[in-house]
């Protein structure tokens, strides 16, 4: 976070404009994580110190990794889990919900199978989907350029009723997802925007219902996988 008796800026803001990787994410002490909620979405951390108060900036892509137990095997096809139901809700607990809230995308990551390690086939070249990519922001640049807002992570609450247009069954299907997965406003709001996104790399105008499917199908812990 930063600070000391002359403060200097921490990870975070050292990250600033770029990405911040946290590895064995439940191995951080719970204090830690929690005031990273705040900066995560303002952008800034204030250092308050009795001679004086400083604000770093720390708008960063966070990245993060855990395990889905203490032993790992949890959900492994080919290991057994030797932990208990107790030992795993503990681990999982110790990433809050108004901290996942704040991630856009949370997966599994199930083991991959010895025919994906030795297949030769090559997916789709990164220059194709670099291109994908490109013309997805330049889309996010055209739209915004009146509001000051460079891309769809910048929208806030109020802005996507404006730009986060969605066809009667997207709708629906939204409404759905929040009844049955009780997501809360700002799980809604990340939502939105990833879906945004996702309707933009593929050039539409509207966000249709596949866009919202897809976008719930990156929020694993949302739908409580490992409950």
């Amino acid at each position: 976070m930063g600070g000391g008796t002359n403060p200097s800026p921490g990870e975070i803001s050292l990250a600033h404009n770029g990405v911040l990787f946290l590895d064995e994410l439940p191995e951080f002490k719970k204090n830690v994580l929690e005031v990273l909620r705040q900066p995560i979405e303002d952008g800034a951390i204030t250092i308050a110190r009795v001679a004086n108060t400083l604000t770093y900036p720390c708008k960063f892509m966070l990245v993060a990794a855990m395990n889905p137990c203490p032993c790992g095997y949890f959900t492994d096809p080919k290991r057994a889990c030797n932990c208990t139901p107790y030992q795993i809700q503990h681990y999982l607990s110790k990433i809050s919900g108004p901290l996942l809230d704040r991630i856009d995308i949370h997966l599994e990551v199930p083991r991959l199978k010895l025919e994906n390690l030795t297949d030769k086939r090559r997916g789709e070249p990164s220059e194709e989907i670099r291109k994908r990519v490109d013309r997805a922001r330049e889309v996010q640049k055209i739209r915004y350029r009146s509001d000051g807002i460079w891309f769809n992570a910048h929208l806030e609450s109020k802005d996507l009723d404006k730009y986060c247009l969605m066809d009667k069954e997207s709708e629906d299907l939204l409404k759905l997802a929040i009844l049955e997965l009780g997501i809360s406003a700002r799980a809604y709001d990340k939502i939105l925007k990833v879906s945004r996104t996702i309707s933009d790399l593929e050039g539409k105008d509207i966000i249709e219902a596949h866009h919202i499917s897809e976008t719930i199908s990156y929020r694993s812990l949302d739908r409580n996988l490992w409950g």
